[in-house]
């Protein structure tokens, strides 16, 4: 009998990532695909493409399909009603998966698969209450509550990045109409954005060198530099976590975690990124819950939310097999 396979997908704002995970969730095959510049139809059509890639790697039978998407969605008919840094609106994107692929499709928030894959098994694992965020093109949250992931009352609460921490601050990007968001602020794009600044302001720099390299000051590229001592890539660092425990405070405050797990493409950051934000958490927060939070890296990194696509897949099989 060929092994059991599920396929879990986590689409982001420029890339997507899937893979082929067995039942103990054990990645066994995975694959990365850009996305960045896509137009809706062309965003499905890579998506059903690396499905069907993902299939014919997997080295079993599979037997569903989860899917991450950052978008606001629907749980009730899968549609992804909008996404802020992708060309979806009004998609019904578990109903097309599933009849172009003829399997099982389960579809949630990008962000809330991270934290459901998080406190499953990963930095969250053994707190009833977390606060989950994902950095990257913008920034995803999602909310442990009572030991269950946060939905909300159709499926789109937990838009952490779009609470507003400057009223007057910088347009947020794509579809949201605010300013002054957590992601305008603090999301790997603005990380990039305040680095290109320091690097112009200091021509001797690593992050000069690397700019007139024809380097693209990404979140990877800043955290290498600042690994590697380069006090302007710190600096840059340190104001993206600095304003990202602004942010963290609030949440503190409004839900009184356990634990705030910070997972994403810029996570390789570690504690140039952490400890500015846990420095102004403990500035702003009220006791005694800023003394009592812990601020996390994410276990699994940039693939939480593939590995919570896949946990979304087996618990829906799972559910559905009871309700026969």
């Amino acid at each position: 009998m060929a092994p059991r396979r599920i396929i879990g997908v986590d689409i982001g704002g420029t890339k997507l990532l899937a893979g082929a995970l067995d039942p103990q969730l054990g990645v066994q095959h995975r694959l990365r695909r850009s996305v960045l510049g896509l137009d809706q139809p062309a965003l499905l059509e890579a998506l059903l493409g690396a499905v069907r890639d993902a299939c014919r790697g997997a080295g079993g039978q599979v037997e569903a399909v989860g899917l991450g998407v950052p978008a606001l969605m629907d749980a009730r008919s899968g549609r992804a009603m909008l996404a802020v840094n992708l060309p979806l609106a009004e998609a019904p994107i578990a109903d097309l998966v599933s009849e172009r692929l003829g399997l099982p499709v389960f579809v949630d928030n990008d962000a809330n698969l991270a934290a459901l894959a998080e406190h499953r098994l990963g930095a969250a694992r053994g707190f009833s209450e977390a606060v989950v965020l994902t950095i990257g093109t913008g920034i995803g949250g999602g909310l442990i509550i009572r030991d269950s992931l946060y939905r909300g009352a159709t499926g789109a609460a937990a838009e952490l990045g779009h609470v507003v921490i400057d009223m007057d601050g910088p347009r947020c990007q794509g579809n949201c109409p605010n300013r002054g968001c957590v992601e305008a602020l603090a999301s790997g794009t603005a990380l990039a954005r305040e680095a290109a600044r320091i690097a112009a302001e200091r021509p001797d720099s690593g992050l000069a060198r690397a700019a007139a390299d024809g380097r693209p000051l990404t979140g990877a590229v800043v955290s290498e530099l600042a690994h590697d001592g380069d006090g302007a890539a710190i600096e840059a660092l340190a104001l993206i976590g600095t304003r990202l425990g602004v942010a963290i405070a609030s949440f503190v405050n409004i839900f009184n975690p356990q634990v705030v797990v910070i997972g994403g493409g810029v996570i390789g950051a570690g504690e140039f990124l952490l400890g500015p934000a846990r420095a102004e958490l403990a500035r702003r927060a009220l006791p005694p819950s800023a003394r009592e939070v812990e601020i996390r890296p994410a276990r699994f990194g940039v693939e939480a939310g593939m590995i919570g696509a896949g946990i979304l897949a087996l618990e829906g099989l799972g559910a559905r097999e009871r309700a026969r």
